[in-house]
């Protein structure tokens, strides 16, 4: 059952490059009776456990010097009800392979994130979520969840058994204990009409009220340094399919959004100076189109440029002010931003730790390509979502601390009472949940 660590002398590094652990031990559970008896032999042994997906996170919320479980073993559809339109996975399975395997069923999860690399309780645990009018996150279609918890026991939770366990760990950071299966709310297979066109980012800004209320799903890509954006629109269509062309989309998703970015990026880091220029290039290189598929070929898309991302959720309300501070402030700042900042919106929800708990909330992403210095951007950008009360994606880079957050989330010291009582002995704990939660 143990395994060595992936990458030199048993290190872990996530997929950012920014993170990296030297894990004790490493174990790859077939089952979830290993996965807890590895939990109590930790315990034993006085280590820390923590499980790790494929490492998409920016933060250390997987790193440890204890014992590292990796799931890749516990992948699979567990079933499928289609009285009560769910299907049960294992925690490790990939966002990729559910989808795969539900769109072959008729099947389809309401919302998802823009890629679907991460494992199913990876992305869930970290509050993973596209952009949705009224559709939230990954973890708000979860309708059951089995855990194994520091004493080696296997809880299950829903709305109806341990609702208060089901309340906070459907985005539980890894903190209450370690996610074995879950079990998502489906409905049947739909089409999506994706309108991606370029706007000025004025105009988005003006309109954005508009532009969130007619439309099921809407985001943007601002390129700092230009007046430019990329809009896309999601509907749900009644057809016909009309996906992008192999050609097309081979020129827009890999030779625009891979190919040119990178060397755009590399170009970039070799000289920064150009960055404005290649930035107005970039973001009049992507045209207008419409397509009309499945929802996982529009919602997701390959991202082969690795970069390291900060991303708040700030109150719906306030995202247009936030983002003509954030143009300001690059303006001003001489910095030189080669990457696009994301902007999505999500409805409140009822999970005690969401980003969108309790407030319809917009998300601003800013992103700097793997291996440039990204603090002076980062800090600059985290300044102003924190002067609106910004709360940190889970995975995503932030310099917070359990005191802030307490402001921030008005349950915060329910999910801390929860985490008591699951694990008082705090077994699951690691450096960045001493930062957020507090010891």
């Amino acid at each position: 059952m143990s395994s060595t660590a992936s990458g030199k002398n048993g290190t872990w590094r996530n997929w950012g490059g920014n993170v990296t652990a030297r894990p004790a031990r490493e174990v790859t559970p077939a089952s979830v009776d290993e996965l807890a008896e590895a939990v109590r032999r930790a315990a034993e042994d006085g280590l820390k456990v923590k499980a790790v997906g494929t490492g998409h996170s920016f933060t250390s919320i997987a790193a440890t010097d204890g014992v590292l479980v990796r799931p890749q073993l516990l992948t699979g559809i567990r079933g499928i009800d289609r009285d009560d339109m769910t299907v049960t996975v294992e925690a490790g399975t990939p966002l990729k392979r559910l989808n795969l395997a539900l769109a072959r069923e008729g099947l389809s999860l309401t919302n998802m994130g823009d890629i679907m690399e991460q494992t199913v309780s990876g992305a869930t645990s970290t509050g993973t979520h596209g952009t949705g009018r009224e559709s939230a996150s990954i973890a708000a279609q979860i309708k059951g969840l089995e855990l194994v918890t520091a004493d080696g026991s296997v809880l299950t939770c829903s709305e109806k058994e341990n609702p208060e366990v089901f309340a906070a760990a459907r985005i539980g950071l890894g903190a209450l204990g370690i996610v074995t299966a879950i079990t998502f709310a489906v409905e049947p297979l739909f089409l999506l009409t994706a309108r991606e066109e370029p706007m000025p980012f004025d105009r988005v800004l003006a309109d954005f009220d508009e532009l969130w209320a007619e439309n099921e799903h809407f985001e943007f890509y601002w390129f700092p340094h230009t007046g430019s954006t990329n809009t896309k629109r999601n509907n749900r269509s009644a057809g016909p399919a009309k996906p992008v062309g192999q050609v097309p989309g081979w020129i827009e998703d890999e030779f625009l959004s891979n190919g040119v970015f990178q060397v755009a990026q590399w170009v970039g880091r070799a000289a920064p100076a150009a960055i404005p220029s290649i930035a107005r290039l970039s973001s009049k290189a992507l045209s207008a189109r419409t397509y009309t598929d499945i929802p996982y070929r529009v919602f997701t898309s390959p991202r082969r440029v690795r970069f390291v991302e900060m991303e708040y959720a700030v109150p719906r309300a306030a995202v247009t002010e936030v983002l003509r501070e954030l143009r300001t402030t690059i303006d001003r700042s001489g910095l030189r931003i080669s990457f696009p900042v994301e902007v999505r919106t999500a409805p409140a929800d009822d999970i005690t730790l969401s980003t969108a708990s309790g407030r319809d909330s917009a998300y601003v992403a800013v992103h700097m390509v793997k291996g440039t210095p990204y603090q002076a951007y980062f800090t600059a950008a985290e300044r102003i979502f924190t002067a609106h009360e910004g709360r940190p994606h889970w995975g995503k880079v932030n310099t917070r601390d359990a005191e802030y957050l307490a402001r921030v989330y008005p349950r915060f010291g329910e999910f801390t009472a929860l985490r008591d009582r699951l694990d008082p002995d705090r077994l699951f704990q690691n450096d960045y949940l001493r930062r957020v939660l507090g010891a």
